[in-house]
């Protein structure tokens, strides 16, 4: 049998369409015989999807999505194989569902002051317990008429310099690498080909981000071209990082990502997989 791995994927915990049971099931609809729930900033899913996974068949690895500062640029930070359960995970968690509602409220007010009304009490009833994000407003803004399209709702109202856009100073780059790799994870850097970093940054960042502890970095991700990915492959090998492979799931509407639906990591780069098994043996 075939091993699919999709490292990265979203549920209802954080701002996915399907709750963790359903997208586990999609998962092994599509094939994905390795799977990691990595919601923004909780591990509130995973006991419900490690039960899915189980009934499944899939194998579950616990994950989470952090956002992190470098430099005054917002990344994310995907941690892998950690222990949902750890001290310093519930309190990075906890810390950062503060910003995240401080946030809201604050992109609800300058969208009032824009005559959308309504949009916190919209978005935290859709977040539920889950941590509230920007793609809950865009769907928001979606719904009630204001957008055709999600990436409108980016592109008019949420994006960058735009009227609901609000800065945001995240946890700090060494402090959220600490949390993962105290919890027994390993620190992917997240879609790094979203960041828009010219190659000098980029290389910069990787140097910081390998001398904080970081193990890893996504070569293969559901919207990466083969250039992209080739790119990402000479980044991992140059700096001896893993490579990670995910799809980065939300929404089954979006017909463009697929849970397992990924291309191959590049030969000579070593599947942060492979790291699961050297942990196991050395643990």
């Amino acid at each position: 049998m075939t091993e699919i791995y999709d490292l990265h994927c979203h549920s209802t915990a954080s701002d996915g369409a399907l709750s963790p049971r359903d997208l586990v099931s999609r998962a092994k609809q599509y094939g994905v015989t390795h799977l990691a729930l990595t919601d923004h900033d909780t591990v509130a899913g995973v006991a419900e999807a490690q039960r899915a996974a189980e009934m499944e068949g899939i194998n579950l690895i616990t994950g989470i999505e952090f956002s992190t500062t470098w430099q005054s640029h917002c990344l994310h930070i995907v941690g892998l194989n950690l222990d949902p359960s750890h001290p310093l995970v519930a309190e990075g968690s906890h810390a950062i569902q503060t910003i995240r509602n401080e946030r809201a409220e604050k992109i609800s007010i300058k969208l009032e002051k824009k005559r959308i009304p309504g949009a916190f009490e919209s978005v935290k009833k859709a977040a539920g317990d889950g941590m509230i994000t920007r793609t809950h407003f865009a769907e928001f803004l979606l719904s009630q008429g204001y957008v055709d399209t999600l990436q409108g709702a980016f592109d008019n109202y949420l994006g960058d310099g735009k009227p609901g856009y609000v800065s945001t100073q995240w946890p700090g780059l060494e402090e959220v690498v600490n949390w993962i790799t105290a919890s027994g994870g390993i620190a992917v850097l997240a879609h790094p080909m979203r960041y828009k970093l010219s190659g000098s940054w980029m290389r910069r960042l990787l140097i910081d981000f390998k001398e904080m502890g970081g193990l890893s970095i996504e070569v293969v991700s559901g919207r990466n071209n083969p250039d992209e990915i080739n790119t990402l492959a000479r980044y991992a090998k140059q700096f001896d990082l893993a490579g990670s492979a995910g799809s980065d799931f939300h929404n089954p509407k979006n017909i463009w990502v697929e849970l397992g639906r990924l291309n191959p990591m590049p030969d000579f780069v070593t599947p942060v997989w492979h790291l699961f098994e050297t942990k196991a043996l050395t643990s």
